[in-house]
């Protein structure tokens, strides 16, 4: 037993390793066990992982090492119940239930915690904040003796200040975490969370996270397994969708007995978080929360690091560009200062007043506004996408969507509506409708009258193939809704047999058909086999219909001492390529004399069907019938010594497909959404490839994609063989083709970094097996394909698919719902999780989609809006925020003349007047259609780039600078006599004979420069004024995208020029404000002189605009921004 355990984990790490290595002789995959998925999923969680390499290994060979020592699956019902000191009557009681919980937790899922301490530091001191804390502490030290004395109050609240900014931005950024955690709240919450228990021997209904481990689950149709049960009773139908898990879309059958000696194996076991399909079961918990499959696999998720999105990258790259010119500058003063200034004028300088000059410029170069105009920016534009059906998790996920170059959506609920019906059907010799099926039916015969042995041929054959898909059927319409139409009917079951259910209803009434039935024995459909079968008998009230059908010596119900020559019905489906070697013969309607011998012929008949109907995107299913004698299978049985029901079901096996005879065949469509195909052109034309990734067989999913437009051409889709061998089938030729894929480094034009590249029209169809087999040279040639489908593959492929696009340049985004697609999406650029997914992929994704695939191409507008809004918003503050503030820091230290602008209105104009109008630059609509552009480049289309940096400082920042610093001079000449030919180079040294009559030096000092720089402060915001009317419009004139129009309309620029101007107002005509923070009212006139000047500002920007859009290969237009 060891070691078959130890040949089975060496089989799932030496397919893993195959995977990783991409060796062109690997070994094909074409099924893959639940334990072989685990084992996988745990290395991919591994390596994804790689900065905790070691600890990562040894969580992997613990997870993994866990579910072979586990032996639940091989102990007795008694053996369970005394281990857990259950009871298999009663249950629980409630005192032992509670004290369990009690002791053990509560079962749910462990999410990631966050270290507060850790995200406090990181608010305090992260971005800005860490150089701002400097000046916190400076201005403190200069507050107080041996430098300031006496106390310079002014200093005090200037660190209190500055204090106050860095809470603002903490408090921004803890915003956005709760945020996140909201949405998560909110997300799960609706995930139902309920079960049935006994309790004292009583049926309640608990929250699954009391469950404990003992308890007794009861589980019907629909349920979903609340933790891991081993399971003690079940009815013979019971089926679970393991997807969640696996990816294989195929039920499972239950059991009680072990099948495995391997716990992830034995059908015995129903695991957390899949559903019921069929039927109903009883289990004990016998692993609950973060002990079950699905919570380790959770553990190997959330515990993996989390990973830094595009824009936090750019954020992070401007912070450190800021600080590194702010250190640079403070480098250049501190020398100057030492080398020069403080030899030469000695007196003009103190250690105090270096100190608050360094701190003046550390606040003028910062634009401390900027992590909270970002945040707003971000917040703006998730309520946006909330209003799409969009949730994104986090805020700085938001931008990432507008870099997505690649898309990887599922099929089946996503690209198509999950609501599969029958389109085709076909006998050997005869094709037709379920339309023209209905249609004779009513014509010839009455909807609710049985068959009758005067009835035609084709009637009686068409009434076979109704039964076949009637009775072979384990889904059920559901009871309250008998009233209306067939098509709008709600049915219990798998979209398959709702499928065929709903077919068989269309065709006639089938109530009093059915009725003349009885099942006696199953065998659900399950991954193994394929296939589905039932028996029946007739009944005893109709035994007649049976035998008009199907032979006189058909067994019915009132028989009850059957002989050798009575037999049952048995109806078989399941796939042609599966069931058609079971098969002798066909049923003919052209010929009367059924039925007729199988030959090589009608073979190839059913293969054509069936490749047909495929490459229509149609999943085939064949009906065939048999007869099972109950008399020969108890002698049989007998004479062997068993009785068992594996026995039994051996022997149904061993009758049931023998000389199989086929009824007809049926095409099952899941349609594709009607708005998928507008979709994905809209997601192409923003320049996103967009792929599908299904475990769907390759022809039907070729075929879907030619019908939603995935696959834009007529021909057939290259296959792994044209990527090994590009001669075969006609590529000789096109290897000169400029649509070839196959052409040398050489001719593929000049690389971009961080632009996959690819040939447009080209088309390619890999499976599973392809992918194992696949060699990074041939991940090459298959990267470079514009339309790509994966069939048949596995969650770890479709991981492995995300990774390979990765390496070369992709910005991945990746939808999936299941436990399986979790490593995935954590690894995708943006991962995107439905909500009705499992709990386990919607922690890993980045957005949670609570309507259509369609709201897609809406989110990847909104995350280019948010990138071209966050531009906006930053070259709107750098002109007054940084660089016009930094300049009279540099006029005072360089040139000797008063500081022009005070460190208080520096950080006034930051985080305050330019804060509102920044509000309201959120808030603009997009300036062209931007699925028109290609995806931004996000190693070299930086948020910060230098057009924005010389338009924002050379330009914009230039001509405010020279406006604010001449109103300041401009002032004092006025009301002072001093000019500014008097002050430069002055140091200190005021010419005091220059003053007008009754004016001091200290009164020039204090009074006059303070209210000089109120005037340079009043400039500034006004200014700002034109600065934001020009920047929303980076090309367009304001007379086409005015603020008033419709389309433009953005009349929130004028609230946030309103609450400016109030601030401005308060800050300078506030008494207590102007005696601590030395400020003064500022004269009218000098409130008035600014407006023409914001006004030429952006008539000077108009210029501008009309030169890049005439003359787009202008230098000025090349330096745009």
């Amino acid at each position: 037993m060891s070691h078959d355990k130890d040949k089975r984990k060496s089989l799932a790490l030496v397919r893993t390793q195959t995977m990783e290595r991409a060796q062109g002789n690997a070994a094909p995959i074409e099924f893959r066990t639940l334990s072989i998925h685990v084992t996988e999923t745990h290395r991919s969680g591994k390596n994804a992982n790689l900065g905790r390499k070691d600890q990562g290994k040894a969580d992997l060979e613990s997870e993994a090492d866990f579910f072979t020592t586990v032996d639940f699956h091989k102990l007795s019902e008694a053996e369970i119940y005394l281990r857990f000191n259950s009871n298999g009557t009663l249950g629980l009681s409630k005192l032992d239930a509670e004290r369990r919980l009690k002791t053990n937790g509560p079962n749910t899922l462990t999410m990631r915690k966050p270290n507060y301490l850790k995200k406090i530091m990181g608010y305090l001191f992260g971005g800005f904040c860490s150089i701002l804390w400097v000046g916190v502490i400076t201005f403190f030290v200069c507050w107080q003796p041996p430098l300031s004395n006496p106390p310079n109050i002014t200093n005090l609240a200037l660190a209190i200040l500055v204090i106050f900014v860095i809470l603002l931005q903490a408090g921004f950024s803890a915003f956005q975490d709760f945020s996140t955690a909201r949405v998560m709240s909110s997300i799960m919450d609706m995930i139902p969370a309920d079960c049935h228990v006994i309790r004292d021997g009583e049926l309640v209904k608990i929250p699954a996270a009391n469950l404990v481990v003992g308890d007794r689950v009861h589980l019907s149709l629909g349920n979903k397994v609340p933790a891991d049960l081993r399971l003690l009773q079940v009815t013979n139908d019971t089926r679970f969708d393991r997807s969640v898990l696996t990816g294989e879309s195929d039920a499972v059958e239950a059991g009680v007995i072990t099948t495995d000696d391997n716990f992830l194996e034995s059908k015995n076991i129903a695991f957390m978080g899949t559903h019921v399909v069929q039927g109903s079961c009883v289990g004990v918990v016998v692993l609950k929360g973060n002990e079950t499959l699905m919570g380790r696999i959770n553990k190997l998720t959330t515990g993996r690091k989390p990973k830094t999105t595009i824009i936090q990258r750019e954020i992070t790259r401007f912070v450190r560009i800021i600080i590194t010119m702010t250190v640079l500058l403070i480098l250049i003063i501190t020398i100057v200062w030492l080398a020069w200034l403080h030899r030469v004028y000695p007196d003009f300088m103190s250690v105090a007043v270096l100190l608050v000059t360094l701190m003046g410029c550390v606040i003028a170069f910062i634009p401390e506004g900027v992590p909270v105009c970002i945040s707003l920016t971000l917040l703006m534009i998730a309520r946006r996408m909330r209003e799409n059906n969009i949730l994104p998790k986090a805020l700085s996920t938001v931008e990432t969507l507008g870099c997505v170059n690649i898309i990887c959506s599922d099929k089946t609920g996503t690209l198509t509506e999950n609501k599969m019906h029958v389109t085709n059907v076909a006998f050997l010799d005869h094709e037709s409708t379920p339309e023209e099926i209905t249609a004779r039916m009513e014509k010839d015969t009455n909807p609710k009258s049985l068959p009758q042995p005067g009835d035609d041929h084709l009637l009686l054959s068409l009434r076979q193939l109704q039964l076949a898909t009637l009775l072979c059927n384990n889904a059920k319409f559901e009871d309250d809704n008998n009233n209306l139409p067939v098509a709008e009917r709600k049915i219990v079951g798998d979209a398959t047999d709702s499928a065929l259910l709903r077919f068989a209803a269309s065709v006639s009434q089938t109530n009093t058909l059915s009725a003349c039935f009885e099942r006696t024995l199953e065998i659900p459909f399950n991954s193994r086999n394929k296939w589905m079968m039932s028996v029946h008998q007739g009944s005893a009230s109709q035994p007649e219909v049976i035998k008009t059908l199907f032979g006189s010596n058909m067994l019915n119900a009132g028989n009850t001492s059957p002989n050798e020559k009575d037999d049952m019905l048995v109806f078989v489906k399941g796939a042609p390529d599966v069931l058609l070697p079971y098969c002798t013969s066909y049923w003919s309607v052209a010929n009367n004399s059924n039925p007729q011998p199988l030959t090589p012929e009608s073979s190839d008949e059913i293969s054509r069907i069936q490749q047909a109907w495929s490459r229509r995107g149609q999943r085939v299913l064949m009906l065939c019938k048999s007869r099972y004698n109950p008399y020969l299978a108890e002698r049989t049985l007998s004479a062997a010594g068993t009785s068992t029901s594996s026995a039994v079901q051996e022997e149904l096996v061993r009758q049931g497909l023998r000389e199989l005879c086929i009824i007809g065949l049926v095409g099952i469509m899941d349609p594709p959404r009607p708005e998928i195909k507008e979709t994905i052109k809209a997601c192409r034309s923003a320049g996103s490839r967009f792929f599908m990734v299904t475990g769907d067989y390759g022809l039907t999913a070729a075929a879907i994609a030619k019908q939603i437009g995935l696959f834009s051409s007529e021909h057939e889709p290259d296959t792994y063989d044209h990527i090994m061998d590009p001669t075969i089938s006609g590529t000789k030729d096109a290897l000169t083709s400029e649509k070839s894929p196959f052409v040398n480094e050489e001719d593929m034009g000049q690389y971009v970094v961080g632009v996959p590249w690819f040939h447009k029209g080209t088309s390619l169809l890999l499976t599973g097996s392809d992918l194992s087999k696949m060699s990074p040279g041939e991940w090459n040639l298959a990267c470079a394909y514009e339309e790509i489908v994966f069939a048949r593959t596995s969650p770890e492929q479709k991981l492995r698919i995300v990774t390979e696009f990765q390496q070369r340049d992709g910005v991945v985004a990746v939808t999936g719902d299941g436990v399986n697609d979790a490593p995935a999406l954590k690894a995708a650029d943006v991962g995107v999780a439905v909500v009705t997914g499992s709990d386990v992929a919607i922690e890993a994704a980045d957005l949670v989609l609570l309507g259509g695939f369609d709201s897609i191409p809406s989110a990847i507008r909104l995350g280019r809006l948010a990138f071209q809004n966050l531009q906006k918003v930053i070259g709107y503050l750098l002109p007054a925020g940084s660089w016009s503030e930094v300049w009279p820091v540099l006029i005072n230290t360089f040139l000797g003349a008063p500081l022009s602008l005070s460190s208080f209105l520096m950080v006034i104009i930051c985080c305050f007047t330019d804060a509102f109008p920044c509000t309201a630059l959120v808030m603009e609509q997009e300036e062209f259609d931007l699925l028109s552009l290609k995806p931004r480049n996000s190693k070299k289309d930086h948020l910060i780039t230098l057009e924005i940096y010389g338009q924002s400082y050379f330009f914009v920042g230039t001509y405010m600078t020279f406006f604010c610093n001449m109103f300041f001079f401009l002032y004092l000449k006025e009301y002072t006599g001093l000019g500014f030919s008097d002050l430069v180079f002055s140091f200190g040294n005021i010419p005091a004979d220059k003053l007008k009559e009754g004016i001091s030096v200290a009164d020039f000092n204090g009074y006059y420069v303070n209210t000089g720089q109120c005037v340079c402060f009043v400039t500034l915001v006004i200014m700002q004024w034109g600065n934001i009317l020009s920047v929303r419009n980076r090309r367009l004139s304001i007379f086409q995208a005015d603020p008033f129009r419709k389309e433009r309309r953005n009349l929130w620029l004028f609230l946030g020029m309103l609450l400016s101007f109030l601030v401005a107002v308060l800050v300078t005509e506030t008494p207590g404000i102007q005696n601590l923070m030395l400020t003064n009212p500022v004269p009218i006139k000098y409130w008035l002189l600014p407006i023409p000047c914001a006004v030429s500002l952006i008539m000077a920007d108009e210029v501008r605009k009309v030169i890049v859009r005439s003359f787009p290969k202008s230098i000025i237009a090349r330096i745009a921004w």
